[in-house]
């Protein structure tokens, strides 16, 4: 500011940060905010807007440099820098190719200080158009509580589970305040460990010849691919017709999810089954019962938390699921 403004400089800084307190949330302003503090001084708005533009892309090309990873400090630096100071939530999403690549980065939705709703339709909608092969979704708490609400989490698992039926891998979710940031996924084991492709194994093979165990690995990914794509159909299939209390049946959506996430080796807790059956989560708990009394689902402990409960098919019932699966989809 010295260079435009040197007579007043230390003036208009103090003045700017006795209104935003610090440079987190100096940069985090509009031109136009940051105009009504320097006044009759548009010079020293245009430094602070373009220095802070200059910040960003350069924060901005490091990420984009190479393959993006949620816990790198190119990436928290970016996120914090860009969005940690804003007043409002915003959410973003990065989108990845298949290399982990930056296809784009975009803001989808704004919210008020206290809530952000999540659309998924919209953020799948932009993934499918730029044939995204994975998503990093970010949204920051303008409170500085950098820890994941209920419904942050409930969020992801519903994004986590639509992606699955998509292709689509939902990579993290990070909440992002002004000093720190949280990954949702990694710490709710939300993802659990990264699902396997046309390797996966449903059944031991033992000591089978080399020609015989690559027919099992070949038969494995069959079965769980037509398992996803019926679970795809199906999600198409209400996003068409709507009406899921005439055309839903939220007990077969309950079977599918759990025997994907039993497919990946990758646990799945009663109350994120519970997202599956798209009915409120008391009708829900009580069709999961009802489930567990015909004696197709039983509840299992968490051996990470003793204060919920792991779903998992009976095995007879899991067995014929993957000869049903191994003759098609529906």
């Amino acid at each position: 500011m010295a260079a435009v403004e040197p007579e007043h400089c230390e003036h208009i800084a103090a003045a700017l940060l006795d209104e935003f307190r610090n440079l987190a949330t100096l940069w985090s302003q509009t031109a136009e905010a940051i105009g009504r503090i320097t006044g009759d001084r548009p010079a020293v708005t245009a430094v602070l807007t373009s220095v802070r533009e200059a910040m960003l892309e350069l924060l901005g090309s490091r990420v984009a440099s190479g393959a993006v990873d949620p816990f790198s400090p190119a990436l928290r630096d970016y996120l914090i820098a860009s969005m940690g100071s804003l007043p409002d939530e915003r959410l973003r999403i990065l989108f990845l190719d298949g290399a982990r690549g930056l296809i784009a980065d975009e803001e989808v939705q704004r919210g008020t200080l206290a809530q952000l709703a999540f659309y998924p339709r919209t953020i799948f909608r932009r993934a499918l158009e730029h044939n995204a092969a994975a998503l990093i979704v970010v949204h920051n708490h303008p409170s500085g509580d950098h820890r994941p609400s209920e419904e942050d989490v409930l969020a992801t698992r519903r994004l986590d589970q639509i992606g699955r039926a998509l292709d689509v891998q939902i990579l993290d979710h990070i909440v992002v305040t002004a000093h720190q940031i949280h990954h949702i996924m990694s710490d709710d084991m939300i993802a659990g460990a990264e699902a396997p492709t046309s390797s996966v194994t449903l059944r031991s093979s033992g000591a089978l010849p080399e020609e015989e165990e690559e027919e099992e690995n070949e038969e494995a990914a069959r079965i769980i691919e037509n398992a996803r794509s019926a679970m795809r159909r199906r999600m198409l299939r209400r996003q068409l017709l709507g009406s899921p209390e005439l055309f839903g049946e939220p007990a077969w959506d309950m079977l599918l999810d759990l025997f994907i996430h039993e497919c990946e080796a990758r646990p799945l807790a009663m109350s994120s089954l519970c997202i599956s059956a798209e009915m409120p989560t008391s009708s829900a708990m009580k069709l999961i019962q009802r489930l567990c009394d015909a004696e197709i689902l039983e509840r299992i402990p968490d051996p990470h938390d003793g204060r919920r409960s792991l779903m998992r098919i009976v095995p007879g019932v899991a067995h014929r699921l993957r000869a049903y699966f191994a003759e098609g989809t529906e």
